[in-house]
């Protein structure tokens, strides 16, 4: 497999899907080696850097990208494979931005109260113990959470020409800020334009699910990758994202108001079961509604974004791509 490391500078960061030449072009099969700034672009690193102070909007989720995929032509899928997502950084941050989270009025949630006060998190790490350190910062209480690494933000152009900010969530991907998207996760992207351009970006040291405030314990990200392709005449794309882990299949839905977005992710699982097994659709449906699970991503963004997946355990058969998957988790290991 041909190995490509890519470390951007900060000028070469891109904050949108669409509307970005690609960096370069890679095969199918191309092995990714990339660095990827955090979400305030290195900007809090202490209790007392502040986002009103410190964050520039339009400036946030810095892109390591975007790559054009040899190839790669509307109707195919882009296939992404997360082998390692190792933290590049000792800590991580958090922090509340004024008029920004779940449990605050924002602009579009209009209400008459003041921002919440302003703090900042720093969360240590503790690699050999692969723990983030939670602090309080008006007490002395003292956490150890486990490290669970994931990329906040995985996407493609948009459909149509589009050019969408790097904070939304939709059907190209994006911002969905899911903790489905861990190494081991094999990522299906509908290509709307030619080459795919997809980038990525947006570490998380962990998060829980749904982003309640706004912001994981963000943190620069050393990622490694395998590209593939599934051309059209293999396999249709799929509507909206799709994962794949050793255990589950995954869809991810993003839209507004929340239900809308757990109906995407309903309706697109009902079609991919039905496909994989043979269902029509109220079969499917039937059976989605006995197995599903359905976590939050994120209730914040632009989009919110829910998740559906079903257990390979509990429906038996769950085989999508001809065994994609698992073909790349043994590519995987070959790198390590």
């Amino acid at each position: 497999m041909d190995v490509v490391e890519y470390r951007p500078e900060r000028s070469e960061y891109v904050y949108t899907f669409g509307g970005a030449a690609p960096v370069r072009e890679v095969a199918p099969g191309t092995v990714l080696r990339l660095w990827c700034e955090d979400a305030f672009n290195g900007a809090l690193t202490t209790v007392d850097d502040l986002a009103s102070a410190n964050l520039r909007i339009g400036f946030l989720n810095p892109q390591t990208g975007p790559f054009a995929v040899r190839g790669a032509e509307p109707g195919d899928t882009l296939v992404l494979h997360l082998v390692d997502l190792t933290p590049a950084r000792g800590q991580g941050a958090s922090t509340l931005v004024p008029f920004f989270g779940g449990l605050t009025g924002t602009d579009r949630t209009a209400l008459l109260q003041d921002a919440l006060e302003e703090r900042t998190w720093i969360y240590e790490v503790d690699t050999a113990r692969r723990t983030v350190t939670f602090s309080a910062r008006r007490s002395d209480l003292s956490i150890d959470l486990p490290l669970a690494p994931m990329l906040g933000t995985v996407g493609v152009a948009p459909a149509m020409g589009e050019v969408r900010s790097s904070l939304t969530p939709d059907a190209f991907g994006g911002n969905m800020d899911t903790p489905e998207m861990r190494a081991g996760a094999t990522c299906y992207l509908p290509v709307n334009t030619p080459g795919a351009i997809f980038s990525v970006g947006d570490g998380h040291y962990r998060q829980g699910e749904g982003e309640a405030c706004g912001t994981a314990v963000e943190g620069a990200m050393d990622v490694t990758l395998i590209v593939d392709l599934i051309k059209a005449d293999q396999a249709p794309a799929p509507l909206w994202p799709r994962l794949e882990n050793d255990d589950e299949i995954v869809v991810v839905g993003s839209s507004r108001p929340l239900e809308d977005a757990w109906r995407i992710s309903q309706v697109e699982m009902i079609s991919w079961l039905g496909g994989l097994l043979g269902l029509d659709r109220l079969d499917a449906y039937q059976l989605l509604t006995q197995t599903a699970l359905a976590p939050l991503a994120n209730v914040v963004d632009t989009n919110y974004s829910a998740v559906t997946k079903v257990s390979k355990t509990l429906v038996p058969g769950l085989r999508p791509y001809d065994g994609l998957h698992a073909d790349l988790r043994s590519r995987a290991a070959s790198l390590t």
